[in-house]
């Protein structure tokens, strides 16, 4: 099990998220953004926005997530 805060994962808070895999980190980030988008939280929608400005640019996003998936695989076993 590790570690990672929304912020961490291009949010815009200090949650705490606690997964075994990255691809279930990512999951639990994905439905906190969802749940922070719907309640309209307007520093999680200007995280939002950067990061479909991102998916502009070709390649980024997968160059992003691998970078996000390295920082996961070595972080500390909680």
């Amino acid at each position: 099990m590790k570690k990672m805060t929304c912020k961490e994962l291009g949010g815009a808070c200090d949650l705490e998220f606690q997964a075994n895999s990255f691809d279930e980190m990512a999951q639990l980030s994905r439905r906190h953004g969802m749940d922070m988008m719907q309640s309209g939280d307007p520093d999680h929608l200007k995280a939002m926005d950067a990061m479909r400005e991102m998916m502009k640019t070709p390649g980024a996003m997968d160059e992003w997530f691998a970078k996000k998936k390295q920082q996961f695989e070595n972080l500390p076993e909680l």
